[in-house]
């Protein structure tokens, strides 16, 4: 299968062109529990310190520093005190540009994957962010990982690439800054897309007024 492996040029472009080029083509993570590979149906794309959505905007930090290095590498964060999110790192070395995966088909792997979220529908195995790095076995420990290399832990490997015509772009999910660029790009129809949620702020709870 590494004879397939996607080369580190095709991560180095613009970010809002490979984002919608990745749907279709398919990520893999080998563990000793075994492999799980999922066609990726879902994706947005973040542009490092000229996108305001991006954890890369206000510069590199301990959290973010991947996301500064060569592309072909994975970002993994935690988020909401629960869940970790997968990125692959674009553009050219610097530039912090990068793809969340928001959501793929498991191909390989599916008891794997049940196992690991033994309360999901096929459908609902890898059909949002968190969702996906669960059933993939991601945690904090890929964060750096090099998805370009051959025989490596994880890998991203050619697909069938999704019909052009099927493709869709709006408004990423759940993003405060620049919500209004359209840099979602998913599978229309597909059943392993997640659906698309504005942003709410956070209400702060309201201190009783004292007597």
């Amino acid at each position: 299968m590494d004879a397939a492996l996607l080369p580190r040029e095709f991560f180095g472009g613009p970010v809002d062109e490979i984002a919608p080029s990745l749907l279709g083509h398919v990520i893999t993570h080998r563990t000793p529990d075994g492999e799980v590979a999922a066609r990726l149906t879902e994706v947005e794309a973040y542009a490092g310190p000229l996108d305001p959505a991006s954890h890369a905007y206000r510069g590199r930090t301990q959290r973010n520093a991947v996301m500064f290095g060569p592309p072909g590498h994975v970002y993994v964060y935690f988020t909401y005190g629960m869940h970790f999110c997968m990125n692959l790192v674009c553009g050219p070395d610097g530039t912090s540009s990068a793809v969340l995966l928001r959501g793929g088909e498991i191909i390989a792997g599916e008891e794997i994957a049940r196992a690991r979220r033994p309360r999901s529908s096929v459908r609902d195995l890898g059909r949002g962010p968190a969702r996906l790095c669960q059933a993939l076995g991601i945690a904090r420990e890929q964060n750096g990982l090099d998805v370009c290399t051959p025989g490596g832990a994880m890998t991203v490997l050619r697909g069938r690439p999704a019909d052009p015509a099927l493709i869709r772009s709006g408004p990423r999910t759940g993003v405060n800054g620049a919500k209004e660029v359209p840099w979602r790009f998913w599978i229309d129809g597909d059943p392993t897309v997640s659906p698309y949620r504005a942003h709410v702020p956070r209400q702060r709870k309201k201190i009783p007024a004292s007597d």
